[in-house]
């Protein structure tokens, strides 16, 4: 038996599986996107708590993942490194998937597995009072015996190696699938962000994924770069993050209201 997490259900579907990037600790912001899309047909099923290079430590955990989990989303925490004691804090936190920066290699993601999966499938340390509080009606037992085959576990593929490695990272048992971090991929691939070796780059990983019978998931910048790769068939689409959508929008709106931007729709409330 599996918990019923939003982000298990919405892999379920033909569709691609839409979330966003949290980079501030913030569950007022967390709750207001979610309940400000929760009545589009595409709701946010995922929300990637951004620990690596966003604002947020793990003593914001705990608060975010409750947060995320009442409005129907499933908080999935990118831990800043795949250390073992880092992925234990997230997962006893309330964490729905896990997802690592930097795997390069088969080893790398064997590593990763093993430290999100109790024994004797792993090494990860039995302490969850509170992990349960974010999976709405379930029951400590239930979390338990279900962690393991519920929780999803993606490694980020951002650099050389980890794309000549992609078709040997994807076979590895018990990986759920991996992300796509397409601006350190061409940083660390020393190549142009959307040039052609990087996107023959996303491309094969997309491919590797998909041979293996695994989830891939990439970061955008946009709706209309999101669209695009929903189109290309990937499973979970990151479709822009908080600050860009909080300073994008007060730029547009002060555009509007200075004269510079034409348009625009009127709105009532705060």
């Amino acid at each position: 038996m599996a918990l019923n997490t939003a982000i298990q259900t919405a892999l379920t579907k033909p569709s691609s599986a839409f979330g966003f990037w949290l980079t501030l600790p913030s569950t007022g912001v967390a709750k207001t996107i979610l309940r400000s899309t929760a009545q589009q047909p595409n709701r946010f099923s995922w929300v990637l708590v951004d620990a690596e290079h966003g604002l947020i430590t793990d003593s914001d955990y705990y608060e975010l993942t409750n947060a995320i989990g009442a409005e129907g989303a499933s908080p999935l925490i990118r831990v800043p490194w795949g250390e073992e004691w880092l992925i234990k804090r997230a997962l006893d936190a309330g964490a729905h998937g896990i997802v690592t920066p930097m795997c390069h290699t088969e080893e790398d993601a064997v590593k990763i597995v093993r430290h999100c999966k109790y024994p004797p499938q792993g090494t990860r340390g039995y302490g969850p009072m509170f992990a349960p509080h974010s999976f709405p009606e379930v029951p400590a037992a239930e979390y338990d015996n279900n962690a393991d085959n519920s929780i999803l576990v993606l490694v980020q593929i951002e650099s050389r190696s980890g794309v000549e490695n992609v078709e040997k990272i994807t076979q590895v048992a018990g990986l759920d699938g991996v992300l796509i971090g397409p601006f350190d991929l061409s940083k660390q691939m020393g190549v142009i962000r959307g040039g052609e070796e990087h996107e023959a780059a996303i491309q094969r990983i997309l491919r590797a994924a998909k041979s293996a019978g695994k989830k891939v998931a990439i970061f955008c910048t946009d709706g209309v770069d999101a669209r695009k790769r929903a189109e290309q068939g990937f499973d979970l689409v990151s479709i822009t993050t908080d600050v860009g959508v909080l300073g994008g929008g007060m730029t547009r709106e002060l555009g509007i209201s200075s004269g510079e931007i034409e348009g625009g729709t009127g709105r009532d409330g705060y």
